[in-house]
């Protein structure tokens, strides 16, 4: 038996394995020129929300790269790289103008696209102006968010209108969890965890039905992919279906979902973009609808965001744990070759294979699939709670095959179609 190498289903064989293999860093790195930071950058990202745009530069860090957000007294938004390109002083420091942002130590006047609009202390003839530009990104303000796209100028994207962002009534939270943000993605294809862990959290309204295993599936959009749960709960077929848009937005149906009562196409509960800032930690940023009644306030949106900060007491968390705490859990980086998938895993399977097939396509100098250079506006998406009442098909076997049809044409907008089998 060669002892280096044990079969991996020996009992007491830590030894044989306290090494730690590195992660797949083509995956998870989103830094400046790696693999993963180009692929990401050739999306429109979330930075921050137009409410934090103040009378103050906004210092913000995203996928390693350190940058200021602002609002000039012009109303334009303006994301710089931090560092005045004279001496280096940050311009979190800045004077924001008129037009752009002025630095605080010679008085150098930014535009938001990074032209140099006055170097005080120069002479008229200095040449400067017109041979340097500081770096800027394009930017666009939408439904209280400010997105920018940080990729190459000529392969910049139209803005893609989700039809959940023309929703009114979200509320805007942010939030920042210390990991790398593919094990939050990967999460998102996980209907199987909601199961479990979701169930014993008594901070947000998760019913009984929610905890029934059910039929789940994964399926591919024309936007990234979709997981599709569909549970008996008596008389009703209940589909919920979270949809990832790639190549980092998950939008979640409301927990509250009981099943009892008939909807169709009930909307996302909330939308979420997880922008990682760096390789260990991640930006949650939300739009969450609010549940039941009154408007969504931050109370509301931190009790329904339940597990997304490590704020609660350390036992707590033990004792009920929450999301944030399997990802953190993971390690900051997941370590993907100590994993051991299983058949209920298909949909971090499929997320990862298609971020793959993006990272590919970057290679290639080709669009991943995702980013829209034409088509509809709005762009749908799947994200729903659909509540159908459909008569239990005779037999175990029968009925699950039901259940499994049902969700597919869920999926599909065939809600005519299943009606009339009733």
């Amino acid at each position: 038996m060669d002892r280096s190498k044990p079969s991996s289903n020996i009992p007491y064989a830590a030894y044989f394995r306290r090494e730690i293999p590195a992660p797949n860093l083509e995956l998870t790195q989103v830094g400046p020129g790696t693999t993963g930071g180009e692929y990401m950058r050739r999306f429109w990202q979330p930075v921050g929300f137009s409410s934090e745009l103040k009378d103050l530069p906004l210092r913000i860090r995203i996928m390693g790269e350190d940058l200021v957000l602002f609002r000039d007294r012009g109303g334009r938004v303006g994301l710089l790289q931090l560092h005045c390109s004279h001496r280096g002083v940050s311009l979190e420091y800045g004077l924001v103008s008129e037009r752009g942002i002025r630095c605080c130590y010679h008085g150098w006047l930014y535009d938001v696209d990074g032209t140099i609009l006055e170097t005080p202390g120069e002479p008229t003839s200095s040449p400067i102006r017109n041979e340097l530009c500081h770096g800027a990104y394009p930017v666009h303000e939408h439904n209280g968010v400010v997105f920018a796209y940080m990729g190459p100028p000529d392969r910049k994207p139209p803005f893609p209108y989700y039809d959940t962002l023309l929703r009114p009534g979200y509320f805007p939270a942010k939030f920042i969890i210390p990991c790398n943000w593919m094990q939050i993605l990967d999460n998102g294809m996980d209907p199987v965890h909601a199961v479990f862990l979701h169930t014993r959290s008594s901070q947000v309204q998760f019913s009984e039905a929610y905890g029934l295993l059910g039929v789940f599936e994964w399926q591919e959009s024309p936007l990234g992919m979709m997981y599709i749960a569909t549970r008996r709960i008596g008389p009703n077929v209940w589909v919920r279906i979270n949809d990832l848009i790639l190549p980092n937005i998950i939008q979640v149906p409301p927990n509250s979902e009981d099943g009892t009562q008939e909807k169709i196409n009930s909307r996302p509960g909330a939308t979420i973009w997880s922008v990682p800032i760096d390789d260990t930690n991640t930006m949650n940023l939300n739009l969450r609808q609010p549940e039941g009644e009154g408007e969504m306030t931050w109370e509301k949106a931190a009790k329904s965001a339940f597990g997304e900060l490590p704020d609660r007491p350390y036992e707590e968390r033990q004792r009920i744990p929450a999301d944030v705490d399997v990802f953190t859990g993971q390690r900051e980086i997941a370590i993907h070759a100590l994993e051991h998938l299983g058949t209920t895993d298909l949909g971090v399977v499929k997320f990862r294979r298609l971020v793959r097939q993006g990272l590919d396509a970057v290679k290639a100098g080709e669009d991943p699939k995702g980013v829209l250079r034409e088509g509809t506006n709005p762009v749908p998406t799947y994200c729903q709670n659909t509540v159908l009442r459909l008569p239990r098909a005779g037999s175990d076997e029968a009925d699950e095959a039901l259940l499994r049809e049902t969700g597919r044409r869920v999926a599909r907008g065939d809600y005519q179609q299943i009606q009339a089998r009733r």
